[in-house]
Formats: C-alpha cells, structure tokens, sequence
C-alpha cells in the first residue's frame, strides 16, 4: 500500500519529466512502437473481420435462410399435418436439395448440386442471372421442356451455353441462363459440385426421385407481424418440437442460419487471433529490449537526477510513464490499422466474399486490443525498468560497466505478474474457445521457458569450452557469454518465429501430402450414390466392364438423424466440439450381418448373419468415449419420420483416413426390414488410374444409370483441396506478421548494444585487431547463435507440429527435411547477415571520441 501511495504522488512531477524528455523526439523508440502496432494490428484485424463476418452473417440471416425458421427432411417430404402446421405458422416456401449427374449432348457428364425451388423464390435477396429474367420465367415449362439456371462452371465443364439442352437423369432440360449470385448460397455449406437450379415440377419430372434417395426437402417459414421478433424464433421452435416430437426433422432460425460456418469461423478466427497473441508475444521481446536500450541511453540523466537526490522510485515511474506513452502511440497505431482492415477489405474484395462482411467499429475488439497493447508493454517493460531503480550513479557515470544488477526489488516483481495475469485473463476471456487459449497461454509460457532455458544453456556452454587458439574464435565465445550479451534475445526472437514457421509449415505439408499424395494410392477412385437396390447387380456389372481390374464395394446406405441418447434429446446434449457433430444434422447409416472392412471391433461381439432380435447397433469407440457411450446403452435415430430405438451391442475402431466404406453406425439388418434404401458404391484401382479411364467410366454410368450421382474422388480432394490452400495462404498472412514481429526483435537487439560492441571494437583497435579479425569474430558469433536459435525452433516446430497432426488431426506425419534444413539455413544465414548489417559501421568508428569517454 505504501508504494501504491508513493507511485501516486510521484506520479505528477514523474509525468511532466517524461513529457519534457520526450519533446526531443521517438528516436530509437522505432522497434518498441512496430512491435506493438504489428502485434495489435494482426489481433484487432483478425477479430474485427470476424465480428463483421458474424455481423453480417446475423443481419443477413432471413435471406441466407430464405426465411425465419427452416424445417429440414431427409429422403422425405413433409406430411399432411406437418405442411398445415406450417402453413399456419406463416407463409412457407419449398426447397429440395440432392446431387445429380449432368450430362450434354456429347454425353461428357458431371455432379451437379440440384436445387429444386417453387415459385415464390427468392422470398428475401436477389437472385442474379445472366440473362437477368426471375425465376418462375426461367424455370418454367416451355413446349413441353422445363427451364434451368446453369453454374458458369457447369456449363464450363461441358461445353454448353445458354439455349443448349442439358440431361438430368433421362430427361431434357434447356439452360435459359446462367447463374451470377442466389442469396441463399451459404445455408447449405460448401458442396462438390457447381450449382444447379430447376423448378420442383421440374425435379419430379427428372425421375430421379425414387426410394431411398438421398434428397433433402426444406420448408422455410416467413412468420408474420410480432411473430417474427427474435424473442419469438425459439418459441416457435419449442412449439414445433413439442407438436412433432419424432419428427426428425432439423430446424434452423434465422439467428443461426449457417451453424457450421459460423462454429468453422469462430475457430479459424481463435487460430489466428493465437497467432497474432503469438506476434505480440515475440514483439513484448522487443518491448524488453527497447526498454534495456532505454536505460543505456539515458544512463546520464538518469545519474544527474539520482545525483542531485532523486530516489530510484521516481527514476522507475518516469522510465515507465516514457515507455507507456510510447506504447500507447504503438497500441493506437495497431488499433487504428485493424479496424481499417475490414473496410479495405470490404472495399476492393468485398464482391469475392461468400459471405456478407459488417465492416464496422466494434467497441469490444477496440478495448481488447487497447488491453493487449497496454499490458504487453507493462509485462514485458517493468522487469528491466524496475532493476534501474538500484544502480549507483558510479555505475552510471562509466560507460564500460555493464555489470547484471540482477532482479528488480518484489514490488517490481510483483507488478510484472499482475501485469502478465491480466494479460492472460485478457486472452482467456476474448476467446471463443477457452480451453484452448488456456492450452495456448501454458504453451507460450513453456516455450518462453525454455527458449530462456535454450538461452542460458548456450551461454554456460560457452563459458566452459576450452578457449580456443584463434582470436577471433575466442571473442566470439567470450561475446556470446559475457554480461549484457545478445545471446537471450537473438534466441528468444528467432526462436519463436522459427518454432511457429516450422509448426505451421509441417501442418500445411502433411495436410497436402494426406490429401493429394497418400489417400489417392490406397482410397476409392469413385463414389458412386444412390444406386437402386434393385439394379445393384446389373450396375456393378457394368463398372466391371469398364475397369475389370477394379474392386467394386456396395452396401446399403440410409440418412438418418440421431435425435436421442439413453432418452435424452441430442439438442439438450453439451458435447466437445470433437464429436457434438454426430448429433448435428443427419449422419450417413447402414446395416451388415458382418463386420465391415476397415474397422476393428475393440469392444463387444458382433451379432450373428441370422439375428432377429432387438435393435442392436455398433458405435464408432472413440466417439462413443467423447459421448460417455458404453455397450448397452440406446440410441435413438430418425429416419424417414420413424424413430427408432437401438441397443450398442459393440463398438469399433474406424480406419476414417482411407475414404473406404465406413460408417459410425452400423445396424443388425432387421433393424430397417422392408424400409426403402439405395446403395453406396465405390470402386479402388490396385494401381493409379488414368484420367482417360476415369472420364469413360463417368461417362458410362451417366449414360445407363443417370440417377445413380457418380463423385469423382480426385475431383473432390481438388475442392477440398483447394479450401485447405485459401485457409493456408491466410495463415501464412498472419504468421508472417509474426515472423516480421521475430525480424524487428532481432534487428533491435542487435541494434541495442551498438554502443557496447562500437567501444570494444575500437579498443580491440587500439590494441592491434585487424577490421578482419573483428569481423570473423562477428560471423562466428551470429552464425553460433542464429544456429542455436534455428535449432531449437525446428525441434520445437516438429514437436508441435508433430502433436496437432498426430494427436489433434490423426494423420500419418512425414518430415520434409529438405524444406526445413533450407529453412534452419536461411535463418542461419539471414542472422548473420542482419548482425554484420547492425555492426558494419562499428567497425569504421574512430577511437578518439570513445576514448576520452573510457
């Protein structure tokens, strides 16, 4: 408490000095400013887009949804009483979605994603069309033909234009337009193929609605008047639910009208906000450094002032007062940086977002960045500030002392740990998710350890090799060890840039590499869905004409939805976030009297070919874990508007990385006797298969089976493919500004003791050494540490990066070590480059003004 009271009344007189000493301008304040401004400016930026993102997307949700609330069937249309519930609840509009095969008239054939609309759409938005004519114009009838609105890429694909015919199934349609824009694009997440948009007399006249196929049916709701308040959406849901309550069906409002974006959005929004925690962090090293650089500096002021009887306390809180101002103008700058982000993004790529972007102030991400930038400063600031407090003006007045006064007094300690616990409460309680921004915060603080670890150990090391017979061999040791060396921050700013290149880089290659290089050798060329149970044979036949090497795998596949587990409805189940998505939306189902390939049973027995008992079910062991699930509980699932009550008789490991036939819920076949089903097909190559090859076989299963959706797997790892590279190229943006943040860090401290290295250099000098011998000196000395640095980063990076791909993403990790080597090297080499371009002009000084000093 008495030093609460001293700071305050010292804090007057300690403010009007800073202000006088600060009228001489910021020079070499350049390192301490970046740093932060880089730092918040990444964070702010990142959570501004986000929270503009989710703006937009909340604003926006009546016509993304395509109205206020959505009932969605799979493999099912509404019943009687279920549309006069609708009915009655609003004015309803129809959707119905499923993928098809398209084909012209040179029979080249390709997935298509059907969107069958009645006439009242778009309810809300615009549709954009080229020919612009609405929809109920395009889309209709004529002559006996109905209309469709193409994709460019659609008609891209097969060489058609706008009055050309285009097959759907066995039937003719004709393009009147292409499609520019629907407002309702996003509502059904991201799919495989380009769009397709037809009426729904149109649909039924396709002949591709047969049993058990895979379409999905939604009816939005537009409610009326005051039933439309939000405060009235999940009332209405309630209602629903209670008036149906096996239904099935899945219910969307407004309000989260793209769930899976918005939860994928907030986690990519998480990853690169920890990135850009991860550049501020790297920039605090620099906060440190300017602040030890800040004291050398003024080391005369500072010996006038505690000369003529000022007390250290007061030498503290000016020094402070100095570096906060300085840090507000850097946490300003950021700010202001940030927030201009999401307006030139709206600006000059607004028109290329999917999605609509609020681009806005937003108050709460202005005070977490003004948080961020304050308490960086504070943490990483008042360690070194704090031990100027006891250093004799003897010590001060002498240029060449740089004894370590050591650790600052515990009241200092004290104010750095409030300042790094308000830190972490900062970025625990801005997360969306925040177990792992604790999992984040343990991590960097670890790291932080260890790099000062990784520091002290090299400078130990050092100090104990024999000394070397060189000259310049031996100043380098003696430079990398002694009082005020370099060593700690060349480590600590490299190595964390280094360690989050290396983690990001090894991310990125075994995702590619799982994606285009491993899966395609061992995975399923086709997809082949909705193949009628009743031409099961006949269609495997034909495929094997057409690849006699290939090995074709049918099983019976359903869409159904878990709706309860042990009698609790999934919607009232908090699962993690790893499996809550086996109770989101409908989940692929199947049943086998035997146990699929691809899996291995881990617990229980498999039932017998001749089962006729209850309902039994085998569950995926590890999603099975995350839900509490053992053998012997009940699972509930949905399909086609019947629940259906089913015993865990056992439960399997699941080999998901092949993109084999593989579900999480396998039934005993006489759990669906009689129901309705089509089949899953897929067809794997021994060896790789020509493209010539695969487009026949397309070709082929379009022409004799149209209703039969036959997915490329090729094609489909091309999308996603492509997502993953949009992904990657934003974070490598953001981690790129971390890494500028390591290259300023390492830049001012290497520019921190030019006044040390200038007067050792030109003793040396004086005493005989040659330019060269000082400057091999140098180059031993970088090059030493840069190799430190670089190799604790890659081990720090593998290890990291190892643990997310192995443990986090369960993918097969493999080392590019040319890449990182190169990496490791042209770290080496740009350390020794920047060190000699900081020290260059030392070596030209002349003696005479140093020596009058000394």
């Amino acid at each position: 408490m008495r030093a609460l009271i001293l700071f305050v009344n010292q804090l007057p007189l300690a403010i009007r000095l800073a202000r006088r000493d600060l009228r001489g301008g910021i020079r070499g304040f350049g390192v301490l400013i970046s740093c932060i401004a880089i730092g918040i400016m990444s964070i702010v930026a990142v959570s501004s887009l986000a929270r503009g993102l989710s703006v937009g997307l909340a604003r926006e949700g009546r016509t993304i949804l395509g109205g206020d609330v959505s009932f969605s069937f799979l493999q099912r249309e509404a019943s009687a009483a279920e549309r006069a519930y609708f009915d009655k609840q609003g004015s309803v509009a129809t959707y119905a979605f499923l993928r098809a095969m398209a084909r012209g008239t040179s029979d080249e054939a390709t997935l298509v994603e059907l969107k069958a609309v009645d006439e009242t759409y778009p309810v809300y938005g615009r549709l954009v069309t080229n020919p612009e004519a609405s929809a109920p114009a395009l889309l209709s009838e004529k002559k006996g033909v109905f209309g469709v609105i193409a994709d460019p890429l659609l008609t891209g694909r097969l060489g058609l234009k706008v009055g050309d015919k285009l097959f759907v199934g066995p039937t003719a349609y004709e393009i009147r337009a292409e499609l520019v824009s629907e407002p309702d694009k996003i509502a059904m997440g991201v799919g495989f193929g380009p769009r397709l948009l037809m009426s729904q007399a149109g649909l039924r006249a396709s002949g591709l609605l047969q049993p058990g196929t895979l379409v999905r049916w939604s009816y939005r709701v537009s409610l009326p008047g005051r039933q439309a308040e939000s405060a009235d959406l999940e009332q209405v849901v309630t209602d629903s639910r209670a008036a149906f309550p096996d239904s099935g069906w899945d219910i969307r409002t407004r309000e989260n009208a793209a769930p899976q974006l918005t939860r994928n959005l907030e986690r990519f929004t998480q990853f690169l906000t920890l990135v850009g925690l991860t550049a501020l962090a790297v920039g605090g090293v620099g906060v440190a450094n300017a602040a030890n650089a800040f004291i050398d500096r003024k080391r005369h002021v500072i010996a006038v002032l505690k000369g003529v009887g000022a007390p250290g306390s007061l030498m503290v809180t000016v020094l402070l007062v100095e570096i906060a101002m300085l840090g507000l103008l850097g946490t300003i700058l950021g700010i202001s940086g940030g927030v201009l982000v999401p307006v030139f993004v709206k600006m000059f790529a607004g028109n290329l977002l999917p999605f609509p972007l609020a681009a806005e102030i937003y108050p709460s991400e202005l005070f977490a960045g003004f948080a961020y930038g304050i308490l960086t400063v504070l943490a990483f600031s008042i360690w070194p500030l704090g031990r100027a407090h006891d250093i004799p003006v003897s010590a001060l007045f002498r240029d060449l002392v740089t004894a370590d006064p050591g650790r600052p007094r515990p009241i200092y300690l004290v104010l750095v740990a409030l300042a790094i616990s308000a830190l972490v409460a900062i970025a625990v309680g801005f997360a969306w998710d925040k177990r792992i921004a604790i999992y984040y915060v343990v991590a960097a603080g670890l790291v932080f350890i260890l790099l000062r670890l990784v520091s002290n150990g090299v400078m130990a090391l050092a100090r104990r090799l024999p000394s070397p017979r060189r000259t310049e061999f031996r100043l380098a040791l003696v430079n990398i060890h002694k009082p005020g060396a370099l060593t700690p921050s060349v480590v600590l700013s490299l190595g964390l840039g280094l360690t989050l290149l290396v983690t990001l880089g090894l991310i990125d290659h075994n995702l590619r590499n799982q994606l285009t290089k491993s899966l395609p050798e061992k995975s399923p060329s086709f997809f082949f869905l909705d193949v009628p149970a009743s031409d099961a044979v006949a269609f495997e036949a034909l495929i094997q004409k057409q690849a006699p090497e290939g090995k074709i795998v049918q099983v019976p596949m359903m869409r159904g939805r878990v709706t309860a587990l042990n009698g609790v409805r999934s919607e009232t189940i908090k699962a993690n976030d790893k499996v809550a998505w086996v109770l989101e939306g409908d989940r692929g189902i199947t049943f086998s009297d035997t146990l699929p390939d691809g899996s291995k049973l881990v617990a229980g027995e498999w039932w017998p070919k001749d089962y006729t008992g209850e309902p039994v079910v085998s569950f995926d062991a590890e999603l099975a874990e995350g839900l509490g699930l053992k053998i012997g509980d009940r699972i509930t699932i949905n399909v086609l508007g019947r629940n259906l009550d089913a015993r865990i008789a056992n439960l399997r490991k699941v080999e998901w990385q092949s993109l084999g036939i593989n579900f999480v819920l396998v039934f005993s076949p006489n759990t669906f006797a009689g129901a309705p089903y089509s089949n899953l097909a897929t067809l794997t190559f021994p060896t790789r298969s020509s493209d010539a090859q695969e487009i026949a076989i397309l070709r082929s299963a379009a022409k004799m089976y149209p209703n039969v959706s036959s997915i490329r797997v090729k094609e489909a790892l091309e999308t996603i493919d492509k997502i993953v590279s949009q992904l990657a190229l934003a974070v490598r943006g953001a981690s790129g500004i971390a890494v500028l943040a390591s290259i300023i860090v390492l830049g001012g401290a290497l520019a921190a003791g030019r006044r040390v290295r200038a007067q050792e250099a030109v003793i040396l000098k004086t005493l005989g050494a040659t330019r060269r011998r000082l400057l091999t000196a140098m180059i031993v000395e970088y090059g030493l540490l840069g190799l430190a640095a670089a190799l604790f980063g890659l081990f720090a990076g593998v290890l990291s990066g190892y643990g997310i791909v192995v443990l986090v993403m369960k993918l097969t990790f493999s080392m590019p070590w040319s890449s990182m080597l190169g990496l490791v090297s042209t770290a080496l080499v740009f350390v020794i480059i920047l060190g000699l371009a900081g020290t260059w002009r030392i070596l030209g000084q002349k003696p005479a003004p140093y020596l009058r000093n000394t």
